[in-house]
């Protein structure tokens, strides 16, 4: 793995040091707000969702699994996301959920993997009050896509998520307030929206100092 500057220190930024750095982290936090405004008093009246983010731990570095919605979902049709959905009765934790939806949408089975942490909760313009599981995938591994929401995935280099010269900012009208938002493009790709917001929220986590 290359090293990676984190805290002003070269790190090793690998399977290891992740799941080192976000138990130490402790609880996820207060929710953050993805891709609308801060109507934080409907926030408890959303729906619960999950959302896994995949860290794929390539042998030669780790990278971030994305997929892209097919064009005729009604909803956030043709976008980047992670795979997720909203939670069911039967789903025993927020783990469960992203876990069993990214096996529905993407064939990824939950045997290979290891959740390591969690993102605070994200609000989004469609109703959900969604939590990003954090977990790590190694190959080898197998996906089958589900034709009927997903149309591709692709994997972007953790190293580009990190470095801040890959945040395009831009203001976004939302209701009635303008909001400064970040995209992250990635060859012809735009991660933007509630993604974006989640994985910019995981470079701050990986940011904070902590003890080792």
């Amino acid at each position: 793995m290359r090293a990676t500057l984190i805290h002003d220190s070269p790190v090793e930024l690998d399977a290891a040091w992740l799941r080192r750095h976000f138990a130490a982290a402790g609880p996820a936090g207060e929710t953050l707000y993805g891709d609308q405004g801060t109507d934080v008093a409907r926030a408890a009246a959303r729906r619960p969702a999950s959302v896994l983010v995949p860290i794929v731990q390539r042998q030669e570095e780790l990278k971030v699994l994305l997929t892209r919605r097919t064009a005729h979902l009604k909803a956030h049709s043709g976008q980047i996301s992670f795979p997720g959905g909203s939670a069911e009765p039967h789903d025993a934790s927020v783990e469960a959920t992203a876990l069993r939806e990214a096996q529905e949408e993407i064939g990824l089975d939950p045997a290979a993997v290891t959740v390591f942490g969690y993102l605070p909760d994200h609000l989004v313009i469609s109703g959900f009050r969604v939590t990003p599981v954090l977990g790590l995938v190694r190959p080898p591994f197998s996906l089958q896509l589900n034709p009927a929401e997903v149309a591709g995935v692709f994997e972007v280099p953790l190293e580009h998520v990190l470095d801040s010269a890959n945040h395009k900012a831009r203001l976004r009208r939302v209701g009635d307030e303008d909001l400064l938002l970040y995209d992250i493009p990635w060859q012809g790709q735009n991660i933007w929206g509630a993604t974006a917001g989640m994985l910019l929220t995981f470079v701050r986590q990986l940011q904070e100092p902590w003890d080792e």
